[in-house]
């Protein structure tokens, strides 16, 4: 049988239109011979995600969102997307908002909670919940640094004002003044350090004899503690304490009144018979005094005086 040109040209657009149906759904990641489900999920906000937005579990893309709408009473966005009906997860299971990179949007990840006895069914709800992405974690992390910076800017600045107040036109010509003498001092530090190093430098020849002097001085020193350390001390001890034994036995007997030396000093004998011979020897010296002639006698010319008939 042969077919018309009208034939043909309706199996031709036929087949262009299921060609298209069949590309455009295998480009959005869709075959029109798999069988899927449609769940749904509720958020507080969804800025960023699209329609046609990737379903994920585990990074493996299952479906794709298919309507964004607001709910009933506009308190919540409702969110319906499209799984293969082989997912045998739980409506226990959660839908979680996420950001799929800095400029790729955002998408649903399925975080799934696995019960085979109760698989999730066509229609079913999930709990949704919102992932923070990276712009809001920096803008939790920098929150908090603005207001500590906020702060220090206000303290820097109170601290400039008091500042400010103290560095009066006075103030600031003593710190000006201060800073030129110590500027000095470190130069009069620099000059004497140059002075030093050129008195180093002509009496090095000097400084060296000094110590060469002073280690031959150590060396004697070292000599000296050996002759020393060599001298028998322990019998030079020894003699001492032997003399000094003995002076005590001497000393102990003179106490005692034994010898002429213990008797002197014991016995009052011999104090009395001084004392005696003192009083004579001082009458005999008074009657010298009162009558010399009686013990000189002496002339001129020889003759003997005559003795006294004077008796005392």
């Amino acid at each position: 049988m042969k077919l018309s040109r009208e034939v043909k040209t309706a199996i031709l657009v036929i087949g262009c239109i299921v060609m298209f149906i069949f590309g455009f759904n295998y480009l959005k990641g869709a075959s029109v011979f798999d069988r899927n489900i449609e769940l749904h999920t509720y958020y507080n906000e969804v800025e960023g995600l699209m329609l046609g937005a990737k379903v994920t579990i585990n990074g493996l893309s299952i479906g794709k969102v298919t309507a964004i709408d607001l709910n009933e009473d506009y308190s919540k966005i409702k969110v319906s997307f499209s799984v293969s009906d082989a997912m045998n997860f739980s409506k226990e299971s959660v839908a979680q908002l996420y950001e799929a990179g800095l400029i790729g949007g955002k998408a649903i990840a399925i975080l799934p909670v696995i019960d085979p006895a109760q698989p999730v069914q066509d229609g079913d709800f999930l709990l949704g919940e919102i992932k923070p992405g990276l712009t809001e974690l920096i803008n939790q992390q920098v929150a908090p640094l603005q207001n500590k910076i906020e702060v220090l800017l206000t303290s820097a600045d109170s601290l400039f004002a008091g500042v400010s107040n103290v560095l009066n036109h006075q103030t600031q010509t003593n710190l000006k003044e201060s800073l030129a003498g110590f500027t000095l001092t470190i130069q009069k530090i620099n000059d004497l350090t140059t002075t030093l190093d050129r008195m180093l430098r002509v009496n090095e020849k000097a400084m060296e004899t000094s110590l060469s002097n002073i280690a031959t001085t150590s060396v004697n020193l070292e000599r000296l503690s050996d002759s020393l350390s060599r001298i028998k001390l322990a019998e030079t001890v020894n003699a001492f304490k032997n003399t000094a034994t003995q002076l005590s036995a001497v000393l102990a007997k003179v106490d005692q009144g034994e010898g002429s030396l213990g008797k002197l000093l014991q016995e009052d004998t011999l104090y009395d018979n001084l004392n005696q011979s003192s009083a004579a020897l001082e009458a005999l010296l008074s009657d010298l005094k009162e009558h010399p002639k009686r013990y000189v006698h002496f002339s001129i010319f020889g003759r003997k005086e005559k003795p006294s008939n004077n008796t005392n």
